[in-house]
């Protein structure tokens, strides 16, 4: 598989974008891989680089956005951050990304049994730790049930997957209130942007609707 040109990053739209990321996710999934000379990927993208996809996902070692979609070298901006919430650098790092470099989807990726989301629930405190998990708390508040404390905890990965699946939404959310220049880029029509969780036992990706 050849690396993306500016021409072919100029003829990619929004949605094939995501339809790219689904492919490889499905790829993935099957453990099959697209056909790669990665060294010949280093020499062609030397110059420049053109990706059509811009992911901020968690530090987590078993979620690498370039793996978990199947994408080479000069493929996509990968942005990475416990609990994947936004701040002004990774806008700024977004807003490079989309306005300067060209990226034509921006992708918000949470995880199933996220370190991060426990610790929020769990009110951790550690370091400059207790400042990040400070960032994540908004989605722990925001999911209302269970009611009962003793279950609003890391012990239930329900709730959990619940508080990391509304923190995925709520930094989509985040990205249009705090970046102007990324609002006005996707009313217009030159990226989308969309949330997704990943099965950490499954491998599966879900893109989530609305």
């Amino acid at each position: 598989m050849k690396v993306h040109t500016q021409e072919t990053q100029a003829s990619m739209t929004p949605t094939k974008a995501l339809q790219f990321l689904m492919e490889g996710n499905r790829r993935f999934q099957n453990n099959l891989k697209a056909n790669r000379n990665l060294l010949a990927q280093v020499n062609e993208t030397a110059d420049g680089q053109f990706p059509f996809a811009t992911i901020l996902s968690c530090i987590d070692s078993r979620v690498s956005a370039e793996l978990v979609f199947d994408q080479g070298l000069g493929d996509i901006f990968s942005i990475r951050i416990a609990g994947n919430f936004v701040n002004e650098d990774i806008l700024g790092s977004m807003e490079f990304a989309c306005k300067l470099a060209g990226s034509k989807l921006l992708v918000v990726l949470g995880h199933t049994s996220c370190g991060a989301i426990k610790g929020a629930c769990d009110d951790a405190r550690l370091g400059n730790l207790t400042a990040l998990i400070s960032k994540i708390k908004p989605a722990v508040h925001a999911v209302k049930k269970p009611e009962e404390p003793q279950k609003r905890t890391s012990q239930n990965l329900g709730f959990v997957d619940k508080v990391s699946e509304t923190n995925v939404r709520m930094t989509l959310e985040n990205v249009r209130k705090m970046s102007p220049v990324l609002r006005l880029m996707e009313e217009d029509g030159e990226i989308g942007s969309v949330g997704a969780m990943y099965d950490v036992a499954s491998g599966k990706v879900r893109f989530l609707e609305g």
